[in-house]
C-alpha cells in the first residue's frame, strides 16, 4: 500500500550504529539490557512478546464503556491507569502461544471479562528510542463479566469500567490524583481506536 505523503525511499537513512554488533549488557527473566554502538536499549528475552487490549463494554442501551485496569508500578513509585495488557510466550511450556490466546487469558485474568470478539488492530511500539518491544494492539467487544479479575497472585489489580464520554474527565481526575497513566490510555481520547 503506497500513500502520496510517504516519503521516497531515499528519504531513510539508517543510523551509523544500525550494522554494529548487538551486546548484552544484563540479562534478566523478562527484559535484558543490550547495546548497539552508543545506544542502549532494552529488549525481551526468548522471543516474548506484548499484547494490550482495547476493550469497550456495551450495555443494552448502546451506552459504551471503556474497561481500563490501574496497578502499583514499581519503575513509576505510583499506582498507573492502563489498558489490559500481558506478555505473550512468557509461561514456561507455552513459548508458542498465539496472540489472540494470550490477549484472551490477559483479558480474563485482569479484567474478569471474556470478549466475544477480538481483533487485531495493529503492531506498535511503545517507546522506540529505548525499547525494542513490539506490542500488538487489539481490540476487544462483546463482553461478558465472569469474574472480578485482579490478575493473579499478587497483582492486586483494580478494575475500571468508565463510560467511553466519562473518559477524558475520568483521566484528569486520575492525573490530578497524583497518578501515572500509561501511554495507551490516550488512545481513547480519540474516537478512530473505539471503532466508531
Amino acid at each position: 500500500m503506497t500513500h502520496p505523503l510517504m516519503p521516497p525511499a531515499a528519504a531513510f537513512v539508517r543510523d551509523r550504529d544500525a550494522d554494529a554488533p548487538e551486546t548484552i549488557a544484563w540479562p534478566g527473566d523478562f527484559i535484558t539490557a543490550k547495546q548497539r554502538g552508543r545506544w542502549e536499549y532494552v529488549g525481551r528475552p526468548r522471543n516474548i512478546r506484548a499484547a494490550a487490549i482495547i476493550a469497550i463494554d456495551e450495555d443494552a442501551d448502546g451506552t459504551r464503556h471503556v474497561i481500563f485496569v490501574s496497578q502499583y508500578r514499581v519503575p513509576l513509585s505510583r499506582f498507573c491507569l492502563e489498558i489490559p495488557a500481558g506478555l505473550v510466550g512468557d509461561i514456561a511450556g507455552e513459548e508458542d502461544e498465539g496472540v489472540l490466546a494470550a490477549a484472551a487469558r490477559e483479558l480474563e485474568e485482569e479484567t474478569g471479562y471474556r470478549a466475544g470478539k477480538l481483533e487485531v488492530v495493529g503492531e506498535f511500539y511503545s517507546s522506540p528510542g529505548m525499547i525494542s518491544e513490539c506490542f500488538t494492539l487489539l481490540r476487544a467487544t462483546q463482553l461478558e463479566k465472569i469474574s472480578e479479575g485482579g490478575g493473579e497472585g499478587d497483582e492486586n489489580i483494580l478494575v475500571h469500567r468508565i463510560p467511553a464520554d466519562e473518559v477524558a474527565d475520568f483521566v484528569a481526575a486520575w492525573r490530578e490524583a497524583g497518578h501515572g497513566v500509561d501511554v495507551r490510555v490516550a488512545l481513547f481520547l480519540t474516537k478512530d481506536y473505539l471503532g466508531e
